[in-house]
Formats: structure tokens, C-alpha cells, sequence
């Protein structure tokens, strides 16, 4: 349900659920100078500017691992606020080991695949849960801060989020630290009027931070922020988890096969042949004789 503009505290106040990548065989095989360490650490700065612009503001942090993701930070719950670092930075250590200790399969190769389509599930439910917790709420918007390559298996969930998002009016921002850019998250930050952005010197990720991502949604329309280029619309099949440019859509659930199946697996529904030549023949005679 979209939250309706009379609930709001005011334009500039705001609801920022940060979701941050920790997939440890990413950041064991990423080769620049942004270390784990040292992502944390602007992460934390850009964190405090958000809470320092309007004491209204609330900022939820939620870790987006391998094998799960979880809350690690509140801004809300806290008590002590000069805490809040320090609770941050424990409840991560901890969710990291967790996240470690249920990697079951020494054999990934590469920098693996987050869950990432389960901290969107969280962090969608979190908003849900302010929209319906009293007469006044920030306005909400998620920011993904992602480095780990799309998992194809995830497209159903991530897409059906991405939709959740855009009736929601939740923008989903995108920060992506890895090599490669992320069709899903291109995508996400298009659909939901969202800002995509791949910095280019990582050194600088803090400045990237506070100068795109810190501007809340009302002060957004009057600045030259970064536009999507070029974005992936590609959909990834049913059956292989593949990207591809063609393919079967199932007319009943809308499920997409790179190949031509005769029952689909998602609703069992029971596919046609594929016609042929012939079954056209006996219109082209028909009209053979219709014009003689």
C-alpha cells in the first residue's frame, strides 16, 4: 500500500535502509585498494551525515551475506546514540562469523552470489511495518551498496521486490563496488525512479556517498544527479537461470524458457505445438480459389 502524503514528518526527513554486500568470497577476490575495512569505515561516516542532517532521520543498516542476511544496526532502537558505532560494528562482526560458519562448500568458485533478494524481502517489510506503525513516518528509500555479480537463480524474487518497491513509491538507489555493473540492480533503481550509480575511483567512495546518495527524495528534483545509461532489461530464463534476449513466455503465469517446453514447470499448464508450414497450406489454397 503507498503511503499517503499527509503521513509524512516533512519533505526532508527520511527512512534509509542500507543494504551492504558482505559475501566474504567477494571481498577475498576483489583486487582494489578498497579493502572490507575501509568500505566500513566510509560506510559509517556517510551514515552519521544522514543522522546529522535531521535529527528526524532513521537509518537501518541490514547485511546482505551469502548464505543469509539479517538487521545489524537501528538507528531508532538505540538509547545512547554515541553508541551507535560501536553496536554497528559488533553486530556485524558477528553476522560475518554466522555468515561464515554456514559456508558449507570451500569450492566457490570466483566471488560467489549474495542474497541479496532476501535483504530487499527485509528491508521492504521493515518499511511496511513504519507505514503501518502510527500517523507519521519519514519518507522511506533503500540504498543497496552491492558488489557481488547477479545471481540468476534470484530473478524471480528480486524482480517481484523491485515491483513491491515501485507500488510502494520506494526508490531503490544502487552503489555498485564491484567490477562489473548489476543488470537486476539497473533495473531496480530505473523501475523505482531510483539513482544507479558505479563510482569510478573507490577512494572516493565517501564523497560518491554524501554528494548522491545523502539528498533526500524532496530535494532530489532539484539537482543534476546521475541518470541510468544503457540499462540491461534482459530477463533470465526459468529453466537455466540464464540471460537471454529471446525466448517462451508461458501465457498464464508469465514464466520465461530459453527453450520450448511442452509442460510449464512453474503452473503446469500445457503448451501448444509449435506451428508448422503446413498448417498453412490449406488457407493458401483457399485463396488460390477464392481468386479464380
Amino acid at each position: 500500500m503507498a503511503p499517503a502524503a499527509s503521513k509524512l514528518y516533512a519533505d526532508d526527513v527520511s527512512l534509509l535502509m542500507v543494504l551492504i554486500d558482505t559475501n566474504p568470497f567477494f571481498w577475498n577476490s576483489i583486487n582494489t585498494s578498497l579493502s572490507f575495512s575501509k568500505f566500513i569505515s566510509n560506510v559509517l561516516a556517510f551514515l552519521n551525515s544522514i543522522l546529522l542532517l535531521n535529527q528526524l532521520n532513521q537509518v537501518v543498516v541490514i547485511a546482505t551475506g551469502y548464505n543469509s542476511c539479517d538487521y545489524i544496526f537501528d538507528s531508532s532502537a538505540l538509547q545512547n546514540h554515541n553508541q551507535k558505532g560501536e553496536s554497528l560494528l559488533q553486530k556485524l562482526e558477528e553476522f560475518v562469523d554466522k555468515d561464515e560458519s554456514l559456508c558449507r562448500d570451500d569450492s566457490v568458485d570466483g566471488p560467489g552470489f549474495s542474497l541479496l533478494s532476501g535483504s530487499l524481502s527485509m528491508a521492504l517489510c521493515y518499511i511496511q511495518k513504519v507505514f503501518r506503525s502510527g500517523p507519521l513516518h519519514p519518507r522511506p528509500r533503500i540504498l543497496c551498496l552491492h558488489g557481488s555479480p547477479d545471481g540468476p537463480g534470484q530473478y524471480v524474487a528480486i524482480m517481484n521486490a523491485i515491483f513491491s518497491a515501485q507500488r510502494s513509491m520506494v526508490p531503490i538507489d544502487s552503489c555498485i563496488i564491484g567490477a562489473q555493473h548489476s543488470a537486476f540492480l539497473q533495473q531496480a533503481s530505473y523501475i523505482t525512479s531510483g539513482i544507479y550509480l558505479k563510482p569510478q575511483l573507490l577512494d572516493g567512495l565517501f564523497q560518491y556517498l554524501t554528494t548522491v546518495f545523502a539528498t533526500d527524495l524532496h530535494s532530489r528534483s532539484f539537482l543534476q544527479l546521475p541518470k541510468p545509461v544503457g540499462v540491461d532489461f534482459r530477463a533470465a530464463c526459468f529453466c537455466h537461470k540464464n540471460t537471454i534476449d529471446m525466448g517462451y513466455i508461458c501465457s498464464v503465469c508469465l514464466s520465461i524458457f530459453c527453450k520450448h517446453h511442452k509442460k510449464c514447470s512453474t503452473c503446469g499448464s500445457v503448451f501448444g505445438q509449435a506451428q508448422t508450414q503446413d498448417s498453412s497450406t490449406p488457407d493458401r489454397k483457399r485463396k488460390t480459389s477464392v481468386d479464380n
